[in-house]
């Protein structure tokens, strides 16, 4: 909830075609595609019903990787023709990810030296493909580093540096890829903060827990 509503709606105050997407999550079978399809389909939506508004890709952690994993694949051809071919009106404006999932799906245990982030590494691998040891190739195919090209739109990052969960150094490897790309980026990993923070303010906090005076 605290990275849903609260954050379409500042999105909202501030000039910008924003909503929330359900998407479908790990039930119990491999996700495949699914989530990117009904990525493309909201956009188209959204682009459809407010044409002379910006309609941007944001996301959080897992989040942050199907919005990442999106502005690096609405130019594909299988998800264009899934929407019957709409050419620019499923490319999103901007594409902001706040402490996302990029490579560390794909990191061997000796780089995941706290349980806690082999454990949310592993079931994020659970989500996408049914199992935490996925080939290889299918890792590759999910990492949005990998996918950048020059059609992806100007970015926006952010992480804390004290992230146990997703390490910052996600963030880092993404915004590389992108400075690499020619691809607009503007990157803040901030000293404090526990894995999370949605807008980083009472409207979000107070739902996790009592905001201190």
């Amino acid at each position: 909830p605290r990275e849903g509503e609260p954050v379409a709606r500042a999105f909202n105050a501030g000039g910008w075609a924003a909503a929330v997407l359900e998407y479908t999550c790990y039930q119990g079978k491999p996700l495949g595609k699914l989530p990117l399809k009904q990525a493309g389909e909201a956009m188209h939506v959204l682009r459809q019903r407010f044409a002379d508004m910006p309609a941007l890709a944001c996301g959080f952690s897992a989040g942050g990787h199907a919005a990442l994993l999106y502005a690096s694949s609405w130019q594909r051809a299988w998800l264009q023709k899934h929407l019957d071919n709409p050419g620019e009106a499923l490319r999103p404006a901007v594409c902001v990810a706040g402490y996302p999932v990029v490579d560390y799906m794909a990191w061997p245990d000796e780089r995941c030296a706290d349980p806690t982030t082999r454990m949310v590494r592993d079931e994020c691998r659970k989500g996408l493909f049914g199992t935490d040891q996925p080939d290889q190739a299918l890792l590759e195919a999910t990492d949005p580093s990998r996918l950048v090209t020059g059609d992806m739109p100007p970015t926006f990052l952010w992480a804390t540096a004290a992230d146990v969960k997703v390490p910052a150094a996600n963030t880092l490897h993404m915004a590389e890829a992108l400075l690499q790309a020619g691809v607009p980026v503007e990157t803040h990993i901030f000293e404090a903060g526990e894995h999370g923070l949605a807008l980083a303010c009472p409207a979000s906090a107070g739902i996790r827990r009592k905001v201190e005076p």
